[in-house]
């Protein structure tokens, strides 16, 4: 039987010398994998159409014997070309991708991080990269993860506090108006780094370079 559905590429990698593995974040099965079987022939009919970020509607056929089904058909709508051309808005993406795979289970439909994921990258290009974009993305996942933080705990303060609410209530375009202070932005980052680490274990790797700071240096 053949499946249809609308999806983003997560990640890709190479099965054999000939065939790609392509993990998707789908609209109506969540997240799953393919293989596209010839791929990474010259010839192939999947040739310019799998890479990162490229949102695409697609057919597949279902394995019976393990997670990685069958890509048969695959029609590009976009590719997100301009985040390729500046470094820290492609790592922005790349967190956010490695983000929605650590908080996310294998075929289970996750309509509001589709979506969510979806509007994150069209938006990049549209602002200036900052790290209140990243902040803005994990405040909206925790919020449809039912994760919201607590916006009057001591640890976060009322100016973090305040400024956290509105990235999670306000829309993408509307983030650009927002001139929060070095304090303001500082203590919400570092919330947010420890919320996401009690609640999910660890924040995946990129956070750092997302938001276009430093790590901290190991403890000798």
């Amino acid at each position: 039987m053949i499946e249809r559905t609308t999806g983003l590429i997560l990640r890709t990698h190479p099965l054999t010398e000939t065939s790609l593995i392509v993990r998707w974040l789908t609209r109506d099965f969540g997240r799953i994998a393919t293989v596209a079987k010839g791929a990474r022939r010259p010839k192939s009919s999947f040739r310019g159409k799998l890479d990162l970020f490229y949102l695409a509607e697609f057919a597949f056929q279902r394995s019976r014997h393990s997670e990685l089904h069958n890509l048969r058909e695959v029609t590009l709508h976009e590719t997100h070309e301009t985040l390729r051309c500046d470094l820290t808005r492609l790592r922005q993406a790349a967190y956010a991708s490695r983000l929605i795979e650590q908080v996310t289970e294998t075929e289970t439909p996750v309509p509001g991080l589709f979506q969510l994921f979806a509007d994150y990258l069209a938006q990049l290009p549209q602002q200036t990269p900052r790290p209140l974009l990243v902040f803005a993305f994990e405040a909206k996942l925790l919020r449809e993860l039912g994760l919201q933080p607590d916006l009057t705990s001591p640890r976060l303060g009322a100016a973090a506090g305040g400024l956290l609410e509105k990235l999670m209530d306000m829309d993408w375009p509307a983030l650009s108006q927002l001139t929060p202070d070095a304090a303001e932005e500082t203590g919400l980052g570092q919330f947010l780094h420890g919320f996401l680490v009690y609640q999910l274990g660890k924040t995946p790797r990129g956070r750092y370079e997302a938001l276009g700071v430093e790590p901290p240096s190991p403890v000798l």
